[in-house]
């Protein structure tokens, strides 16, 4: 980042598109909620792309048109479908990345990093998967009753953009607190082989100042952003690995979608 410039970063969790009533967005009012969301470089976790819950759309290419035409990256992490009852989902080749003018060629979901800003080099990291399970109420297909499934936890996988002076690695790490910690300080010696300053931006799963304890790093933004309703903890983060990197104007943003809200903040040398 040249002297004196200064980037606004965010990071949202859209839960594959689905607004406040747990119906997933059509592409236009997905677009439509987040006009107003102002910034440079856009972290995005719970992306889908032709998948038939969320009618097949190309939520990463919708997420580019609504930041005004920006550049992009979809990692997915999973393809297939993925359900707590018939899913038919495998795990992505991390190093495969979508871009504007890229096919969708089957049902995929995972990540996406979105950029304002030229972007010199992407770059993405796998992250591996953990061997917890999360409880999630869900009806039974064939009795329609609501029940408990146990879903497995799935691959994770790291976005770098690397920007002119600055990198934003964009990731959304396991929900299993033992996992997501190890995820992380892989990310961390990762992301010292990568141009610096280096910012970190997604849903990490750890609460509060844990991620920024864990990584020596500073916090750019401490504002609770879930749940999206009523939020009480702060599971999406915004944080500079590096020294001489200051944040302004963070923010917290209660969107018609997703059920995180979004994190936003300026960043800038010292």
């Amino acid at each position: 980042m040249p002297d004196g410039a200064a980037l606004r970063v965010g990071t949202f969790n859209m839960a594959s598109g689905r607004g406040s009533d747990g119906r997933v967005l059509t592409a236009s009012r997905l677009a439509a909620a987040l006009d107003g969301l102002d910034v440079d470089v856009l972290a995005v976790q719970e992306v889908d792309a032709g998948q038939p819950r969320s009618g097949g759309t190309d939520q990463a290419a919708v997420l580019g048109g609504a930041l005004g035409g920006a550049d992009w990256r979809a990692a997915a992490t999973l393809t297939g479908t993925p359900s707590p009852f018939r899913g038919t989902w495998t795990a992505a080749d991390p190093t495969a990345l979508r871009g504007p003018g890229s096919a969708v060629t089957g049902p995929a979901y995972g990540i996406a990093l979105v950029s304002r800003r030229p972007v010199r080099r992407w770059a993405s990291l796998g992250l591996g998967t953990g061997r917890a399970r999360l409880p999630v109420r869900a009806p039974d297909p064939a009795t329609g009753r609501p029940r408990l499934w146990w879903v497995p936890d799935e691959p994770r996988i790291a976005v770098a953009a690397c920007l002119d002076g600055l990198t934003v690695v964009a990731t959304h790490l396991s929900f299993s607190p033992p996992t997501a910690i190890g995820q992380l300080r892989r990310l961390r010696r990762w992301a010292a082989s990568l141009p610096g300053p280096v910012v970190l931006a997604g849903d990490l799963n750890l609460p509060g100042s844990v991620p920024a304890r864990l990584l020596r790093a500073t916090r750019l933004v401490s504002e609770p952003s879930f749940p999206a309703g009523s939020p009480r903890t702060q599971l999406d983060h915004v944080l500079a690995l590096d020294g001489g990197l200051s944040g302004s104007g963070a923010a917290a943003h209660a969107l018609a979608v997703g059920d995180h809200r979004a994190l936003t903040v300026t960043v800038a040398q010292r």
